[in-house]
């Protein structure tokens, strides 16, 4: 986890880190101690905790996390009443958005989305620069879209989800899977995995590949096959522009050349289409298209974080 103090222009003036622990009292001792390490050496008034899970739509209340100990906890009250100052909860993902709409890549777009490519895949859609949040206040749920009938099977309870293929904890699914067919690729990877496969991590595999780890490379290149998500990204929500989150994908995932595999990559007949305008009126901002080969979609150009890993943290005094 990770406590900072941010102005008002954004600039991130102070940051404390600390491992997360497992329990819930644990968790939120960590969490008072380390908003306290920076309130000591900074002016603070209220503080928003961006947080990896299900949000309740009036942001006092964690549903669900699925990496956290909370459930249905009432944390924004607790964390206030210990802390002495107003508390706000957020998804990470929308916080991020929120930092990368008034600061950064999403800057002056009425229409964006972010799609974080992390530990699975986390997601926010910006319209008019305010926070969609559906029904229940937990849209929308990207990563848990289907791409593959009766695929990897996901803790969400379906199987084939996009995140189960194009995350951190999906490239590493796929360099397993590659090291069990091909244990004699990748002599530095097969090793760490014949101790425990669960060495074998995304932020392992990615730093493997940008090493020139062969089967690292392969499994990369897997991943970056699954850019054809944001193909319904894209049809669903025509933004004006896409981020890509900081995480194990942000810049190999943009920039890795997909593999390719006996597919149907039909494309509509080809005519005037509103993105290409968009591309000509923001080429300046680095907006363009991606193809539909090599696991590319037509659209808007997927861009990188200005804000980098920054960017949930950024956009906590927003929330």
């Amino acid at each position: 986890m990770r406590a900072g103090v941010v102005d008002a222009r954004g600039s991130v003036l102070d940051t404390s880190r600390a491992p997360t622990p497992a329990g819930e009292r644990a968790l939120e001792d960590a969490l008072v101690a380390a908003v306290e390490e920076v309130a000591d050496r900074h002016a603070v008034n209220a503080v928003g905790l961006a947080v990896a899970g299900f949000i309740a739509s009036d942001r006092r209340t964690v549903r669900f996390a699925p990496h956290l100990a909370w459930r249905q906890a009432d944390v924004a009250d607790r964390m206030s009443d210990r802390l002495g100052m107003p508390v706000v909860l957020e998804h990470d993902a929308n916080a991020a958005a929120l930092a990368e709409h008034r600061f950064g890549a999403a800057r002056g777009a009425k229409t964006a989305v972010l799609v974080a490519i992390g530990t699975g895949i986390g997601a926010s859609l910006l319209l008019n620069g305010e926070v969609f949040r559906g029904a229940y206040g937990v849209a929308p749920e990207l990563g848990h879209l289907r791409v593959v009938p009766n695929g990897r099977p996901c803790p969400c309870g379906k199987n084939g989800c996009w995140e189960r293929y194009c995350s951190g904890t999906a490239l590493s699914a796929t360099a397993v899977e590659l090291l069990a067919k091909h244990p004699g690729v990748s002599t530095v990877l097969a090793r760490e995995a014949a101790g425990d496969s669960r060495a074998v991590t995304g932020r392992r595999v990615a730093g493997a590949a940008r090493d020139g780890d062969p089967l690292a490379k392969r499994a990369l290149a897997d991943l970056a096959r699954w850019r054809e998500g944001l193909a319904l990204v894209a049809d669903v929500y025509d933004p004006e522009v896409i981020v890509i989150g900081e995480g194990v994908g942000s810049p190999l995932f943009l920039t890795t050349p997909a593999s390719t595999t006996p597919r149907d990559r039909r494309r509509p007949p080809a005519g005037p289409h509103p993105h290409r305008a968009a591309r000509r009126r923001r080429r300046h901002r680095g907006r363009g298209d991606l193809g539909a080969r090599d696991g590319r979609v037509d659209g808007p150009q997927p861009l990188p974080p200005l804000l980098a890993a920054r960017s949930a943290l950024v956009g906590c005094p927003r929330l």
